[in-house]
């Protein structure tokens, strides 16, 4: 065994000191980096500090064997750990910049696939000597000087080649959020500055030869943990985000911000004060929670939710993260629902009084006719407004029931049904309630409803007609059936539609006003036949829990 014994030489002193430093910093980094949120960006920069930290302490291990032979066993072991480093550079990017390549199982074999061949050229290399040759020399201090050889330099060129890119993601992802792309490139360059090294050794005996990157690599992922981490989150939060997304720190500031908020708001500025480049969006920040803002653009006004959120790292609150998420499409259709409510508001308080008065007038003056007289005229007019009372009544309540509903509460399907029935004029019918179930609804609406489908049964299944009431087996809702004549398959869905009647004397309102408090709690509404051969009422989509 060939001796090399470490010596106290200044500069064999500093190389110790260098490569020590940096596996200290890339160990000492691991608690703050499993701080990290983002599970892929996590893992990524952890593999990445343990390898490169790692790669150092096989430096260390090289500077400090006593023999060539044993020199040599580091220098191997660092060659492998060296090399393990790039696949955690690229999961790292890959994570961060919101692709999924980290994830793809082929690619993942392919990466394993290489690092075996070179990892075999690498420890087959006292066979062929093709990747590097030892030789002991004494300047600047006693030492193992590595040779580089040909097959050093091509599996060198794939590595970097493999982080170039890395580095493409990157500053991608930096372009595209329009962030200042200095920082990275300044890490860019620790991480190239071990190649200048490379190449002096090769020229001047001060520098000794082996290989440098180890220092380069934990500079990077060191610089990316301590010095850009807090920028490196804002951008990936900005730029994985297709809508509109700012981020402002605790002063409302403006920290950073992706290319869609850029097109919203061409004024913004980094550092900025948000109410001076954006004074519309200072007064919503400390707002509610769900607000919608409205924007007025060249092509008309946008409406736009924003999702405001405190942005924080591992280590604190950085400010406030606000997203831009369009509902004009969605805001335009309440706006507009809305005014038709207004409108039927307005009308329903038109017929309730402007026509319900003469009507009572009419009825008045022909009941007290009737009195005197007996006529078959009157009576036929009596009949008509009785009809027509019935209309407003229905009128009423289709304009009414279809608005949308504030407030819902637990109800109870046997318990509704049964209020519904104690105001149905029943006769002979029977009520039986089949099974039973609790959800969300109006309560109030839904007795509408039932009342309305018990009449509907009633009027054309005959007085003595059996009504049944339960759930729909997988418990998405409830059903109303009869033993009745049924609906025929072509009718069952005009009989849901406004003045669709089969009676004589029916409105055809009544179905019409069923199918609006389907649609104003958001349900859906089927018809079917019963098993009896009768109509079936089937409601779907009910909640279960508030």
């Amino acid at each position: 065994m060939s001796e090399l014994s470490p010596t106290l030489n200044p500069v064999f002193v500093a190389y110790v000191l260098l490569f020590g430093i940096a596996a200290l910093a890339c160990f000492a980094s691991l608690p703050r980096a499993r701080g990290i949120t983002n599970d892929g960006t996590r893992r990524g920069l952890v593999a990445l500090l343990v390898t490169s930290g790692g790669w150092s302490v096989a430096h260390l291990g090289f500077l400090l064997a006593p023999s060539v032979e044993l020199k040599l066993v580091f220098y191997h072991a660092g060659l492998l750990v060296g090399l393990s480093t790039v696949g955690p550079w690229l999961y790292f990017c890959s994570a961060y910049t919101g692709r999924n390549l980290h994830k793809s199982a082929s690619i993942r074999r392919a990466a394993i696939a290489v690092f075996l061949i070179i990892s075999l050229v690498k420890v087959t290399n006292p066979l062929h000597q093709r990747y590097f040759q030892p030789e002991v020399l004494v300047t600047p201090f006693p030492h193992l000087s590595i040779l580089s050889q040909e097959l050093h330099w091509l599996a060198m060129g794939l590595a970097y080649a493999l982080a170039v890119i890395g580095y493409f993601m990157l500053f991608e992802l930096f372009r595209q959020v329009g962030h200042d792309t200095t920082p990275l490139l300044g890490l860019i360059g620790l991480t190239g500055l071990p190649i200048v090294l490379d190449a002096l050794a090769v020229v001047s005996p001060t520098i000794i030869n082996i290989t440098y990157e180890p220092l380069g690599v934990a500079a990077f992922a060191v610089g990316v943990l301590f010095v850009f981490i807090d920028d490196f989150q804002t951008v990936q939060l900005t730029g994985q985000q297709d809508d509109p997304v700012l981020v402002l720190d605790d002063e409302y500031r403006v920290r950073d911000f992706n290319t869609k908020s850029k097109e919203l708001f061409p004024e913004l500025e980094v550092n900025e004060d948000i109410e001076t480049v954006v004074p519309e969006i200072a007064e919503y920040i400390d707002g509610e929670e769900n607000t919608i803002f409205e924007l007025e653009t060249a092509g008309g006004f946008k409406y736009y939710h924003l999702g405001i959120r405190p942005f924080t790292t591992n280590r604190s609150r950085l400010g406030t993260s606000v997203a831009f998420t369009d509902v004009t499409e969605r805001e335009e259709y309440r706006r507009e629902l809305e005014r038709q409510n207004e409108r039927l508001e307005q009308f329903a308080s038109m017929v309730s009084h402007d026509l319900r008065n003469p009507l009572n007038v009419a009825q008045g003056r022909v009941d007290y006719l009737q009195g005197e007289d007996d006529n078959e005229h009157l009576a036929a007019t009596a009949r008509a407004l009785d009809r027509m009372e019935g209309l407003i009544e229905d009128v009423l309540a289709l304009a009414r029931q279809g608005q949308p509903i504030a407030e819902r509460e637990h109800v109870t399907l046997s318990a509704v049904a049964e209020d519904a029935w104690a105001v149905v004029e029943s006769d002979t019918a029977t009520l039986t309630i089949d099974s039973d179930g609790t959800f969300i609804a109006d309560a109030t609406r839904l007795q509408q409803l039932l009342e309305n489908l018990f009449r509907n049964a009633i009027e054309h299944g005959g007085t003595d007609v059996e009504i049944s009431v339960g759930t729909i087996n997988d418990g998405s809702g409830f059903f109303i059936a009869d033993n009745g004549a049924g609906i025929p398959v072509q009718d069952r869905k005009k009989v849901l539609e406004s003045g669709y009647s089969t009676a004589s004397e029916g409105t055809g309102l009544g179905l019409s006003i069923v199918s609006e408090i389907v649609a104003a709690h958001d349900w859906q509404i089927d018809v079917t036949s019963s098993e009896t051969g009768g109509a079936r009422f089937e409601i779907a989509g009910v909640q279960n829990e508030r």
